[in-house]
């Protein structure tokens, strides 16, 4: 007999129909039924601690916690009955017994749920007498302030940690009154989704440090908005007051982000709040950059694209940066374009382009965000998903915990927070002929590396089948070989069946929809003529060159050639939000409004549209950035560009396809000269660069709370394995010189068993390493 597909109980009197073995307070929920809680959260497991949701069940001898108790048919259920109300008021008088007065000074203060239900809940006085216990605060790091003596012990961020970020960092200690809520070993927490322990937490216990003591609740102004710093286009919600963002908290998406957000979305903000911000159109006179009016700034931008075009339009090129809106990819390419130059892009850390012309109409990932979870396997090659994109890594260690499987092809072993069934760790130059190994057969990877790893990345492909994904991260895209590594990824998920999936930085997708790229214009049409890639440019000798929200000593693969560029060019127009990412070389300035300023669409890796709307009006004389570039289309008297709004823009570009990435992969030619010699035999190390969670574009690299994380801190650091440290002569060294061809910096050391042997790796994006762009190899010597 097949079993019921609901049952039906009655709550409060009314019919409900329920899924069976979902909880009472489930089938209120969906009821809208509002049962009292602070321990229960639909996305963590069942503590029943709290006991502030008891409900009186028919026939039970006492009330029931509704979060651990299985509905059953023809159960019924009082939640505001006598023996109910009682139980609710006892246990909230328990909460409050060593609870302080604070409220008046507590940041949780007008939104805290324990206000609320002692209000609806609890009694008008206290009887108890006795002295109440209090707690020290905990040094949580930079982003989580604690006021320990508030937590009623609901345990919600220990479960967070352990069950959806994956590392326990906060744990529970004692019993009854003594129970206490801290780090292991006064450590701090350091996850890249910590903060979201501030929003699960139902008191004052757990507050966001960045935003402490700066507003109230019910000063905040709401808008809503999407995260540009990854590729998922997560869902926000900006809160300003007095004419500045106070905080970001999660919009719950369930096909996006879920009710999480990174820290990164988090906390990014302060950047855009920063005092470096560019407020005024500044133009090169002889006395250096002077303010000037939009007017003369435009004029005279203008001017010199209509002269570097009319010359060659060769000669006029512009740089984008991905976590530009689509409307701003879109406008700037159509002003490029039409002064006849084709020179535009905006992959910036990108060095191979040689798979341009059978590339997809935009990347991202073919299967779902909300099915991640459900795969059999995931595939990383050169990805490490909790630092590129962490609420994707929260969704693969879902999908490891219920049973799935994930493998890892790359040149280091990342810290994930989840667990790998199969792993294989290759020098960056070996990384091809591994990857072209796995497609012919797993035999053939035996000529790439000797240990047992290998082998179990085979097997691992022959277990998922085809209900799996193959994932590229910057490891793979910003390779020296990225067009062999896609095109051969492409071949093994047609072999294999499985999907195929990239991250890209920011809202890189929707910049090629935007035809941001050189050799398409807009919704994915080819151009013309091909113009240079971000690389290319770097060695050209143009005219005129515009570089829209890019920060060319940091936000370039290699940014030493693109500076002898902007040294060369008679013209550089630097558009952006903050002064210190002006270059030297600027001749004219124009301050545009980051993301909380201004209005825009972002595509992200599932092809999905969202508009994030401005939180605050453009600080000082900036403006949008959409704005400025039609107002420059009339400058240089090009046709159709009388947008009224940013909605007509975004009319114009179109609604994007369904995601395909494999096109017809199997007919590309992949070239079998990639050089896969170690370099370690001549001394040399090679070296493997990854771009720190907190470097990802100009916004995060000035917020101070993220700066000052364990992530942030760790920039300035170098990587080896032990074995070669010893063998290098350095073990007992902390400072190493870091020598390549083009750049060399000075940087701490630590040993790390993940790097591969013959490696060094470091965090690019920094001031220090930034310069290593050019180097695929470095030699290293203490420094004393």
């Amino acid at each position: 007999m097949d079993a019921p597909t609901t049952v039906t109980v009655v709550i409060n009197g009314r019919e409900v129909h329920a899924e069976p073995g979902s909880m009472i307070i489930e089938a209120a929920d969906a009821a809208n039924i509002y049962i009292p809680r602070f321990c229960y959260h639909p996305k963590l497991s069942i503590a029943a601690n709290c006991r502030m949701c008891l409900v009186e069940v028919e026939k039970a001898p006492k009330p029931l916690p509704a979060c651990a108790t299985p509905v059953a048919d023809g159960m019924v259920v009082q939640t505001r009955s006598a023996t109910a109300v009682e139980a609710q008021q006892g246990t909230m008088e328990f909460l409050l017994i060593n609870h302080p007065l604070d409220c008046p000074v507590c940041d949780q203060g007008g939104e805290c749920p324990l206000q609320d239900q002692a209000m609806g809940y609890g009694q008008d006085s206290s009887r108890y007498e006795e002295e109440k216990r209090a707690k020290p605060p905990l040094d949580l790091g930079p982003l989580v302030a604690t006021a320990m003596t508030r937590c009623i012990h609901c345990t919600r961020c220990v479960r967070f940690g352990r069950e959806i970020a994956g590392t326990m960092e906060l744990g529970a200690t004692g019993r009854g009154e003594d129970m206490t809520i801290e780090t292991y070993l006064d450590g701090s927490v350091d996850s890249e989704v910590s903060g979201n322990i501030i929003d699960l937490c139902p008191v004052g216990a757990l507050t966001s440090k960045p935003y402490r003591f700066s507003a109230r609740p019910w000063e905040l102004f709401s808008h809503e908005g999407i995260s540009p710093h990854d590729s998922l286009g997560t869902n926000i919600t900006l809160q300003t007051a007095h004419q500045s963002v106070k905080r970001v908290v999660p919009r719950n998406n369930e096909k996006i982000n879920e009710c999480w957000i990174s820290d990164r979305d988090r906390f990014a903000y302060e950047g855009a709040e920063c005092d470096d911000r560019l407020t005024q159109p500044m133009i090169r006179r002889k006395e250096g950059l002077v303010e000037t009016s939009w007017e003369e700034a435009l004029g005279e931008t203008a001017a010199a694209m209509r002269q570097a075009a009319e010359q060659d339009s060769s000669k006029l090129a512009a740089l984008i940066h991905p976590m530009s809106s689509m409307e701003e990819s879109f406008l700037l390419q159509r002003v490029v374009r039409g002064l006849g130059s084709d020179q535009i892009d905006h992959r910036l850390l990108q060095q191979d382009f040689s798979d341009d012309a059978v590339a997809p109409v935009y990347p991202g990932l073919e299967a779902a965000l909300s099915d991640v979870d459900s795969l059999k396997g995931i595939l990383l090659i050169g990805c490490n998903p909790r630092k590129e994109a962490p609420l994707l890594a929260l969704r693969i260690r879902k999908m490891v915990e219920q049973g799935g499987v994930a493998g890892l092809l790359g040149s280091y072993a990342p810290d994930l927070n989840f667990s790998l069934s199969a792993f294989h760790c290759v020098t960056p130059a070996e990384l091809p002929g591994v990857l072209r190994g796995l497609v012919n057969n797993a035999e053939a990877l035996d000529s790439a590396g000797e240990s047992f790893e290998s082998d179990a990345l085979s097997g691992f492909l022959s277990e998922v089948g085809g209900n799996g994904m193959i994932l590229l991260g910057q490891g793979a895209l910003n390779h020296l070989h990225a067009g062999t590594i896609r095109t051969l990824a492409g071949r093994l998920a047609q072999q294999t069946g499985m999907k195929l999936g990239v991250l890209t930085p920011g809202n890189s997708a929707g910049a090629w929809w935007a035809g941001a790229v050189p050799h398409r214009i807009a919704q994915g049409m080819p151009a013309k003529t091909a113009g240079a890639n971000a690389s290319q440019i770097a060695d050209l000798d143009v005219k005129t060159v515009l570089l829209y929200g890019v920060e060319p000593s940091i936000d370039h693969s290699d940014p030493i050639r693109l500076q002898g560029m902007l040294d060369r060019a008679k013209t550089v127009i630097a558009f952006g939000a903050f002064r210190s990412a002006v270059p030297d070389q600027a001749d004219i300035v124009v301050p545009i409004s980051p993301y909380t300023e201004c209005s825009g669409s972002y595509l992200n890796c599932n092809g999905i549209v969202q508009v994030s709307s401005p939180a605050l009006s453009p600080r000082g004389n900036s403006r949008p950035g959409w704005k400025v570039l039609r107002v420059l289309g009339n400058f240089l008297s090009l046709p159709d560009f009388d947008y009224d709004d940013v909605a007509q823009v975004a009319t114009e570009l179109g609604h994007p396809p369904e995601v395909l990435m494999q096109a017809d992969k199997a007919q590309i030619p992949v070239s079998e000269d990639v050089d896969s010699a170690s370099a370690h035999a001549d001394g040399l190390f090679s070296l493997v660069a990854e771009r720190s969670i907190y470097q990802a574009d100009p916004i995060v690299r000035r917020s101070r709370a993220l700066s000052l994380t364990h992530d942030g801190a760790s920039e300035a650091f170098c990587r080896l394995h032990p074995e070669d440290l010893k063998a290098a002569g350095l073990a007992g060294v902390s400072r190493v010189l870091l020598a390549g061809e083009y750049h060399q910096a000075t940087l701490e050391v630590a040993e790390d068993s993940g790097v591969v042997r013959g490696s060094v790796f470091v965090f690019s994006g920094s001031v220090a390493t930034a310069g290593f762009g050019g180097d695929s190899t470095v030699r290293i010597r203490p420094v004393t």
